[in-house]
């Protein structure tokens, strides 16, 4: 495995901790990892939450050997976490993502490329049909992708193919810390079969960077950006051009081993 790069899932629906023990989870963390994970109402937002923050600082414990009641994770005003301490990385940009959708929270990790990472859980709508639902979307998707969505097939085929888009796009914008903001519209993705996929930004076909899009069951797909930072040298160019990793899962349960 190349240092630093990790591809980590847990199935989220496998954990169902007691009260007692989810609080005792909790309370492992800083006051203000705290207060993020238990300002969401319902529990499963709460559990997949807490589930990113293991998975986090287990990831930072592992690749750096920080203790882990020394990590400090901050995130930026669009939400992305990085790494806060002052330590002398071995690696020039180390940098992490996270996302949970669905019964999955993933991470993933590159010592040189930046990445993003997105889950979708593929949910029919209930009170609007399929192709309601995806034209409200409709904005945010380039013509080529739009006409690609319309020819699927079945109802059920153009949301399935919305939704891989929708998680190549979410999957860039995470990378490049940008949010929602960026412009969705400004990206087109071409592939074939969904494999070698590319990126035009405006028009022009970037080859700063590499994506994978996987199935992980029925409802889930997961997708991968790396790119290069502006001032990439030649070893950072060679790291994006390396076959993706596979993921590996992991349980809620050993992540709280690692961390306890």
């Amino acid at each position: 495995m190349e240092n630093g790069v990790r591809r980590w899932l847990v199935n989220v629906s496998q954990w169902n901790p007691s009260e007692a023990q989810f609080a005792s989870v909790i309370s492992l963390f800083p006051v203000d990892e705290q207060t993020a994970i238990t300002r969401y109402i319902k529990f499963e937002d709460k559990k997949r939450a807490l589930v990113s923050r293991l998975l986090q600082y287990s990831l930072v414990h592992e690749v750096l050997g920080i203790p882990f009641d020394k990590i400090i994770i901050h995130r930026t005003a669009e939400g992305k976490p990085y790494l806060k301490n002052s330590i002398d990385f071995p690696f020039s940009n180390f940098n992490f993502n996270v996302s949970h959708h669905g019964d999955y929270v993933g991470i993933a990790s590159e010592p040189l490329c930046f990445v993003g990472l997105d889950i979708v859980s593929i949910t029919t709508p209930k009170q609007e049909t399929e192709l309601e639902f995806i034209n409200n979307f409709s904005p945010y998707l380039t013509a080529l992708e739009w006409k690609n969505i319309a020819h699927a097939g079945s109802s059920e085929d153009m949301l399935v193919e919305f939704y891989r888009y929708w998680c190549l796009k979410e999957a860039f914008v995470k990378a490049i810390g940008a949010g929602l903001g960026y412009g969705l519209h400004r990206l087109e993705f071409h592939h074939t079969n969904w494999t070698g996929i590319s990126v035009y930004i405006d028009g022009a076909e970037s080859k700063k960077w590499r994506f994978s899009l996987s199935k992980l069951d029925e409802k889930h797909w997961v997708s991968i950006a790396r790119g290069l930072p502006n001032k990439a040298d030649e070893l950072c160019c060679s790291n994006l051009l390396l076959p993706e990793l596979r993921f590996s899962f992991r349980t809620a349960e050993e992540l709280i081993s690692n961390v306890s």
